[in-house]
């Protein structure tokens, strides 16, 4: 009970204001009081956080407000299914496991097709549960080797020319992905790995000549592609081998002029048989909980930039067949 109600019931705080209900302990009984439905969500949700403990999860405010969110839905018993889900063992012997529902269909799309292709704004695990798959394959010798590669696309701001070999030259675009296995198999593995080309870790301009065979790819940051990229880098796979490609459409660094080609491609790869596409949303984020609003909140500006955009051209429309010069 402890736990569950969290530091001077920190999470019954979150529960009570979510809901507009009014929650006690006496006893070893939990009561609840208010409007009958929020009275139902608050009980459902307190179970909720009750399995999610008992699986292992942290129950703190972000985890309170998630549960909530889901109950409200009728999915929190889903959400409960999805962290049972263990994608792979990390360096220090916790399991990586799914948050969200969400994020439990991508895990099962990469295990059942040998292409994937997953879409989501920041903060919804893409990269880290993607590593995490492809590490697990090569445990489990489904793959001999692990490629991993990113365009090298500067986000927003001129870096000028890094000092270093090529090596030193790509490594800031790549040290996400770095960060990722030394997490899941330890640092002194993953360079072990490196050196005998276990694991490789390039550019994505690198990629091009290269037929990829018994291996799992993973393509990061895949916004920043154009579309003729995308067809690069698909028709490199080879036999025995998985594809993984990841990225987050709202967040293209790509010149002015430049159009990414990751949507256009999930959409005209989506129905063929082997190749599986994911969209992750503000629900599916695990960072802080102000990033799913932050990530909401700019999904709801571009959306209004839209709207913006078709009812003006509606109304240039609606001019012209009417015959007025203006």
């Amino acid at each position: 009970m402890q736990e569950l109600f969290g530091v001077d019931d920190a999470n019954i705080g979150t529960i009570e204001k979510g809901l507009s209900v009014s929650i006690s302990a006496r006893g070893g009984y939990v009561e609840a009081a208010g409007a009958e439905e929020n009275v139902r969500l608050a009980i459902e949700t307190l179970r909720t956080l009750e399995k999610m403990y008992k699986n292992g999860e942290a129950i703190n405010d972000f985890a309170v407000s998630r549960a909530i969110d889901l109950v409200r839905e009728g999915q929190g018993e889903a959400m409960v299914a999805a962290m049972k889900d263990t994608v792979a063992i990390a360096h220090n012997g916790a399991p990586v496991k799914c948050r969200t529902i969400g994020q439990r269909n991508y895990v099962e799309a990469m295990r059942k097709n040998t292409v994937t292709i997953c879409i989501g704004p920041a903060g919804t695990g893409k990269t880290y549960l993607a590593v995490a798959a492809v590490v697990g394959m090569l445990r489990r010798k489904e793959i001999e080797r692990i490629i991993m590669c990113r365009p090298a696309v500067e986000a927003g701001e001129k870096l000028g020319f890094l000092p270093g070999d090529l090596q030193n030259k790509v490594d800031p675009y790549l040290r996400p992905l770095y960060d990722a296995l030394d997490e899941l198999l330890g640092h002194d593995t993953v360079q072990r790995y490196i050196e005998n080309r276990t694991i490789e870790i390039a550019p994505l301009a690198y990629m091009r000549g290269r037929t990829l065979k018994n291996a799992g790819c993973l393509i990061d940051e895949c916004q920043n592609m154009t579309l003729v990229s995308h067809k690069l880098i698909l028709t490199r796979l080879g036999e025995g081998s998985r594809m993984i490609l990841t990225g987050d459409i709202t967040q293209i660094d790509l010149p002015a002029g430049t159009e990414s080609g990751l949507a256009k491609c999930a959409d005209l790869l989506r129905d063929i048989e082997g190749i599986g596409v994911v969209r992750l949303n503000s629900r599916d984020v695990i960072r802080h909980k102000l990033v799913g609003q932050i990530v909401k909140a700019f999904d709801k500006y571009e959306g209004q930039k839209k709207d913006k955009k078709v009812s003006k051209g509606s109304k240039y429309h609606f001019k012209r067949i009417t015959g007025q010069k203006k």
